[in-house]
């Protein structure tokens, strides 16, 4: 998955705290070095500086994702969501996280729309894995065509 770039506020006074960009950038290379937990870490501060960041709420999500805390990467993909709705990533995002949890009659509305939105083959792969674990467990598996 692909994250949108960072955008800088407008303005910002940092109060001797990390400026947002700086700990964006730092957490970008933890996450892609395997290492979510510190990433969070440094973006907590930076979303409570920034609460309306899309790009470090993203980003944060990301890193709950990665590092297995579902819940509150559900938490932040659903307010990324409800502000965005047509941000594909995050559907595509919410509705991983959502599949993650065998949530998947919750997971397939957000691919489904991820997948039209983008035509992207990962975005549509995941409909038809959804699909198919939702017939598995209705017992339709063989009705699926």
């Amino acid at each position: 998955m692909s994250l949108p770039p960072f955008e800088l506020p407008a303005s910002y006074d940092d109060g001797g705290t990390k400026h947002p960009a700086d700990a964006y950038q730092q957490a970008w290379n933890l996450i892609e070095g395997s290492a979510p937990l510190k990433a969070i870490e440094i973006l907590d501060p930076a979303l409570s500086a920034e609460p309306d960041s899309s790009a470090l709420r993203t980003l944060r999500a990301w890193a709950y994702f990665k590092s297995a805390q579902l819940g509150r990467a559900q938490e932040d993909l659903e307010r990324l969501v409800e502000n965005n709705p047509t941000d594909v990533w995050a559907r595509f995002a919410l509705g991983r996280v959502l599949e993650r949890q065998s949530r998947y009659a919750d997971a397939l509305p957000h691919l489904r729309l991820a997948a039209v939105m983008s035509g992207d083959a990962e975005h549509e792969a995941g409909v038809l894995r959804v699909e198919r674990r939702l017939a598995e467990a209705d017992g339709t598996l063989d009705q699926l065509t």
